[in-house]
């Protein structure tokens, strides 16, 4: 298998077992994001709004790294620990994701790691 491991220093190291991304041939696959500053690996202060921006910046962060940018998602799936805060991810999304859209899913969750209220993975084609 053609595996490539996609690392940067822009978004968060993980805190698992896991990869910030993996590329096989064209695609990539992004692990989830969650409102990490990656400096300090601390949650971002502000609420819902505030880790919704840092999520789509880590995410931009490991898209660039890989070659790609959030133009070329393909499939994102949103975790939320809150269904009311779906509204303020679909305003946000669009300050970074152009149209069109990636296909995407939402799940309500009953817990995310660090107690976060948001999680993004994804799937980036280049």
């Amino acid at each position: 298998m053609n595996k490539q491991i996609i690392h940067t220093e822009h978004a968060p190291a993980a805190i698992g077992t896991y990869t910030q991304a993996t590329r096989h041939g064209d695609v990539v696959y992004l692990s989830g994001q969650i409102g990490l500053e990656p400096k300090s690996m601390e949650v971002v202060e502000g609420g819902i709004d505030a880790q919704i921006h840092r999520v789509f910046q880590n995410l931009r962060a490991v898209c660039e790294a890989a070659g790609g940018s959030l133009a070329q998602l393909l499939k994102l799936n949103v975790y939320l620990t809150d269904m009311s805060h779906f509204p303020r991810v679909n305003a946000i999304m669009a300050e970074y994701v152009p149209q069109p859209y990636p296909a995407r899913a939402a799940v309500a969750v009953a817990a995310l790691p660090r107690g976060v209220l948001v999680e993004i993975d994804g799937v980036l084609g280049l």
